[in-house]
């Protein structure tokens, strides 16, 4: 299999230009085998249907004799219509084209022909998408995700062409021992019935074995990737008493689950294997103190600690928290990002490969090359969904074997949490810290509903602050939303006895910074935003979000955002401003009004939009399983993960000739690590 060439890339196939790899590359088609296991999202029925069968508004295959000469009509500019009338089971039914004049010469009186087209009960009408080929009637079509720059029509037949050519490459990936038991089909067979199923029960069948394969292949290269786990770590032998005497210092108590988190997360590093613990809560349940207490336990064994979190305001707004919360200790703090000054980050990195900074906090800038630490003990990943595979190692690296703690707002099931990320402990803060009011939350469908002013205005006056979230920066001529700048202006207009300011993603980090800045010490009162602000930012003196078109979030960032209020002992309010038209958007909306508990949210958003959409796309480097759903197929989920403990308990190398397939399908593959998590 090392010569196998269904992993070379694209460009070796016949007919595929340097045009046509940077389409299939932009749908993330790089090899050959890319293109095998780039399935089809739904199917087409190209069996006819029986014209009295039909209801209003179905998709369906007619067939019949052309009984007038086809009419082409032009309106608005480069749009046509080409209409003509078909005689079905003696019925004569009216057919248009819209946009595809080339085929008038193609349609003759007389002629016997089938089209595939949407029917229009009320006037007895089929507006048709294509022409059939008549040997084609009674199969399935296979439609693919494309894009502009690729045709659905081509992108099927290079398909159909290439599994034509290089099934006879095809091997079993998965074990026999694996594959057999199951009833699983060979790869050849599953892509075959994938690609070009007979039926809908053939292609159900083959998606079975194809969901199961995907999970196997994602949890194996997991394993594979962190089959260093159970390898001796950093003993971390923290000062107990050190630690109790600091705990004492806080300004509040600890709620029992954070009591908890920091007995499991010392323990894990005290421990002489290396931890890999994720640490899940709410937005504002005290995940950070925690992680701050992990550090402080590190220092009392003269071991540093490393935060990295996915933007500069964050990383900032921790330094500064950071920075107050050990205030009084002999903590030494350092932020790096990308902004830092050159001699400052010069200075930085001496001090860290000398021991003498503890803990340094930042963004991508702490897994560059020339970042070395003395003895790196921890490493905190803030958001951890929001970093890739390569980059959290990069970071683990930087020490022998270092302790792992990663973070995150966005819940999941424990069972499905343990299932997705191997190994990994998982350390749950259920309540929210003491003192805390829940916010609460309302829902006007209209922008100008009288209750967002009177919000507003009884917010200043109680000298609280406000922020205003919109989806879009600047006004768009494609979609009707409210957008950042014109609410600005708006607002500017309405209250201008207060400061407002705006805040985007298009802005520069230090403009961006001393925004927020700014509104943290009240400087502004109403701080008008893009989603920049969905994680992490803390302003206590914040108790009113208003979100505009807040039916096109979803559920879980809906969450996020309110979590930026409420932040301390005063009453906090969200207002969502929307109106949805379909029934998952208003569910969302309803859901948000009734609960303010991000797990059962966190549920609910499962159901609603899939495991795909929640733990996100490959752009960001996150889970985006292509036929395999971890909510809906739970039991392949769970056979996948025995399958693959029976695999590597017997043969953790995958040395074994038996594992052979799998072996280099992981190697050949290694490049894509960073979509895969």
């Amino acid at each position: 299999m090392s010569e196998n060439t269904i992993f070379a890339p694209v460009s070796v196939l016949p007919r595929v230009g340097e045009k046509k790899v940077e389409a299939l590359n932009g749908l993330g088609i790089k090899k050959v085998i890319d293109l095998l296991y780039y399935f089809p999202y739904r199917y087409e029925d190209l069996s006819k249907q029986n014209i009295e069968n039909l209801v209003d508004g179905d998709k369906a295959v007619l067939q019949g004799q052309v009984v007038t000469s086809p009419v082409l009509s032009r309106f608005g500019g480069k749009r046509n219509s080409l209409r003509f009338k078909l005689d079905v089971e003696n019925l004569i039914i009216n057919v248009v084209f819209f946009n595809q004049p080339y085929l008038r010469d193609k349609i003759l009186i007389g002629q016997e022909i089938a089209i595939y087209g949407k029917w229009e009960q009320s006037n007895l009408s089929l507006v048709g998408s294509k022409i059939i080929d008549q040997a084609k009637t009674g199969q399935l079509e296979p439609i693919y995700s494309t894009t502009a720059s690729i045709k659905q029509w081509s992108l099927r037949k290079l398909i159909k062409d290439t599994f034509t050519n290089y099934q006879k490459d095809l091997v079993n990936i998965v074990p026999e021992e694996i594959r057999l038991p199951l009833h699983l089909m060979s790869e050849a067979e599953m892509l075959k019935k994938i690609h070009f199923p007979v039926n809908y029960e053939e292609a159900q069948v083959a998606r079975k074995s194809a969901v199961f394969e995907e999970f196997f292949l994602y949890l194996s290269r997991l394993r594979w990737l962190n089959k260093d786990e159970d390898q001796e770590g950093v003993e971390v032998n923290y000062d107990l008493n050190k630690l109790k005497k600091f705990i004492e210092t806080l300004p509040f108590e600890l709620t029992d689950s954070q009591k908890k988190a920091v007995n499991e997360i010392c323990y894990d590093i005290k421990s002489p294997l290396a931890m890999n613990r994720l640490l899940q809560g709410d937005v504002g349940s005290g995940k950070t103190i925690v992680a701050a207490l992990g550090i402080y336990a590190a220092a009392t064994a003269k071991m540093q600690s490393a935060l990295m979190v996915p933007t500069e305001v964050l990383a900032a707004q921790h330094y500064d928290n950071l920075k107050s919360l050990f205030k009084d200790t002999s903590l030494e703090i350092a932020l790096l990002t990308s902004a830092t000054p050159k001699a400052q980050r010069k200075n930085i990195l001496e001090r860290l490969k000398t021991g003498v900074i503890d803990l340094v906090i930042g963004t991508h800038a702490l897994i560059q090359p020339d970042v070395e630490f003395k003895n790196l003990s921890l490493v905190i990943i803030d958001e951890q969904h929001r970093f890739g595979v390569n980059q959290r190692r990069a970071l683990r690296v930087k020490g022998l074997m270092p302790n792992i703690l990663s973070m995150t707002a966005t819940p999941i099931p424990r069972t499905l949490a343990i299932t997705i990320y191997g190994s990994i402990k998982i350390s749950t803060i259920k309540e929210m810290p003491r003192g805390r009011l829940p916010i609460k939350t309302l829902w006007v469908k209209s922008p100008d509903d009288p209750l967002i002013d009177r919000a507003v205005q009884y917010e200043l006056k109680n000298d609280h602050q406000v922020y205003v979230v919109t989806p879009l920066v600047a006004e768009s001529e494609k979609i009707d939303l409210r957008n950042a700048e014109e609410i600005y202006d708006q607002y500017v207009k309405k209250y201008p006895e207060v400061e407002v300011a705006l805040l985007h993603g298009k802005m520069k980090a230090e403009a961006k910074e001393q925004i927020l800045t700014d509104f943290a010490a009240q400087k502004s009162r109403i701080l008008i935003s893009t989603t920049v602000i969905e994680v992490g930012v803390d302003v206590k003196a914040a108790t009113l979000m208003i979100i505009y078109d807040a039916n096109r979030f979803g559920l879980s960032q809906l969450h996020q955002l309110r979590g930026r209020v409420g932040r301390s002992s005063l009453q906090s309010y969200c207002v969502l401003v929307g109106n949805p038209t379909n029934d998952i958007a208003k569910k969302r909306l309803e859901l948000m009004v009734k609960s303010n508990d991000g797990f059962v949210l966190a549920e609910n958003d499962l159901k609603l939009r899939g495991a795909g959409e929640v733990f996100g796309s490959r752009q960001s480097g996150e889970i985006n399983f292509k036929v395999g759903d971890p909510l809906e197929d739970q039991k392949a989920l769970q056979l996948a993960r025995s399958a693959v403990d029976q695999v590597f308990k017997s043969d953790p190398l995958l040395e074994n000739e038996a594992n052979g397939n799998l072996h280099q399908f992981l190697i050949e593959t290694k490049d894509y690590d960073e979509t895969i998590d």
